[in-house]
């Protein structure tokens, strides 16, 4: 197998940056929140701390997934775990819906039914302006290391998130999204209960958090899904490497092209390949290898390529009529 490329490496640094930025933040803004919680009374508050007391484990889940995905292959598990940090997504995504989602959407539900008014709202206004900027800050390491992705995989910004294999950037923008526009409807409920001196705006802004990491969370969950079960390259690294293929001079055509994500930096490439006919043994040898040489050159993430020749005949004899 060959050595983990520069940009691979690149990659799972940036990730574990994100992930330990975002765990460092939520773990800020969980004790701002709490604490204004309890100063205030406020559900939108309440709920805004548990999400962010569950955005905190998550980071605990992605950071797991992250250390176990870096385990080398074994005779149990051939092509390596790099699919545990799917796994550890998807739980996250799990978390965000119970933890975060449904608690807030039972508590918006109770202030509705039994309305209580604010107490020192300052607090409350304080912590979320902390918040707001832990938050922020938070994002914007995780967009820049999307950024870096968008890079080599340009195109719309929505079909960049379909197509992004990095589950763990992902959840952390997804997250931190959800956690700023919680921040501002949490904001508006509480300041809408003070002119208004009617409680159920916190009630109903703790209802609009909870749908918003409903939405987060089923994004999140069906792009792990779609992982798990097996996603292929690109379609831009599929056609760099169809590009790489039938530019070597002893190819006659490209006949099968499989690709399979085994973890977001590491891509199986099974290739069905029609080579011409009079090639010597040491010439198939030697374009096979300028075959895995290029590829990798165009994609690097192609850590394991198998080539299968469609017809080897005429090899080592003149071609046949």
């Amino acid at each position: 197998m060959a050595e983990k490329h520069p940009d691979a490496a690149h990659s799972d640094k940036g990730a574990t940056r994100a992930v330990l930025a975002a765990l460092f933040g939520n773990l800020g803004v969980s004790i701002a929140k709490f604490v204004a919680w309890l100063m205030t009374g406020s559900s939108a508050m309440l709920a805004e701390t548990l999400h962010s007391v569950a955005d905190t484990g998550n980071q605990v889940f992605l950071l797991l997934g992250l250390k176990l995905g870096r385990k080398p292959p074994d005779e149990e598990h051939p092509f390596g775990y790099g699919r545990e940090r799917y796994f550890w997504a998807f739980i996250v995504a799990l978390s965000i819906f119970s933890v975060g989602g449904l608690f807030a959407v039972v508590e918006g539900i109770r202030k509705i039914g039994k309305p209580h008014p604010i107490e020192n709202p300052l607090a409350s206004y304080i912590a979320l302006g902390i918040a707001f900027v832990l938050e922020a800050y938070v994002l914007r390491v995780a967009y820049q290391e999307f950024k870096h992705w968008r890079e080599k995989n340009p195109g719309p910004f929505w079909h960049s998130l379909k197509n992004s294999k990095s589950p763990t950037i992902l959840v952390v923008l997804f997250e931190d999204s959800a956690a700023l526009l919680g921040i501002i409807v949490a904001t508006v409920g509480i300041t809408l209960t003070l002119l208004t001196d009617n409680s159920v705006y916190d009630g109903i802004a703790s209802l609009v958090i909870g749908v918003i990491l409903f939405a987060a969370a089923a994004f999140i969950g069906w792009r792990t899904r779609g992982l798990l079960i097996g996603e292929a390259a690109t379609e831009a690294d599929r056609e760099r490497i169809r590009e790489a293929v039938v530019r070597v001079p002893e190819v006659e055509s490209l006949m099968e092209l499989l690709t399979l994500h085994l973890g977001p930096e590491d891509v199986l490439v099974n290739l069905n390949v029609n080579f011409k006919e009079g090639l010597s043994t040491d010439d198939l040898e030697r374009a096979v290898d300028d075959i895995e040489r290029r590829i990798r050159k165009f994609v690097p993430t192609a850590r394991r390529i198998f080539i299968e020749a469609e017809s080897l005949r005429g090899i080592g004899g003149s071609p046949s009529p």
